[in-house]
């Protein structure tokens, strides 16, 4: 059976590592953590997922490029920011998932399996 696969993009080492535990003990194959967006980017050019965790802020960069370019493939995002309220991800992206840090496992889980299943 294939599981989705998500892509974690977060550039705090003990968030990252978290996120990505979170999302593989829920039954999720992982394509990450990455801290840059270039690292990103390349994963996603040589398998598309099925949905993204991004962290607005990247060590090379802010991740809002890499958003638009997998929501012009369909894929779901979800921004994880310390930086920017949801209410501020929504206003530039209407229809985008966002929390702030730190979310708890649950709540992210939840917000996964939500945009999964929009789509």
């Amino acid at each position: 059976m294939n599981h989705p696969r998500i892509l974690v993009a977060e550039d705090e080492f003990i968030v990252a590592f978290d996120l990505c535990d979170t999302v593989e003990e829920a039954g999720f194959e992982v394509e990450g953590p990455h801290s840059e967006i270039s690292t990103a980017m390349l994963a996603v050019q040589k398998s598309r997922p099925d949905l993204a965790i991004l962290d607005v802020e990247l060590e090379d960069g802010d991740a809002f490029p890499l958003a638009e370019a997998l929501m012009a493939e369909d894929v779901p995002v979800i921004f994880h920011s310390g930086q920017f309220t949801p209410e501020e991800v929504r206003r530039r992206y209407p229809a985008a998932i966002a929390c702030s840090k730190p979310c708890p496992p649950s709540v992210m889980l939840a917000k996964v399996q939500k945009a999964l299943s929009a789509h």
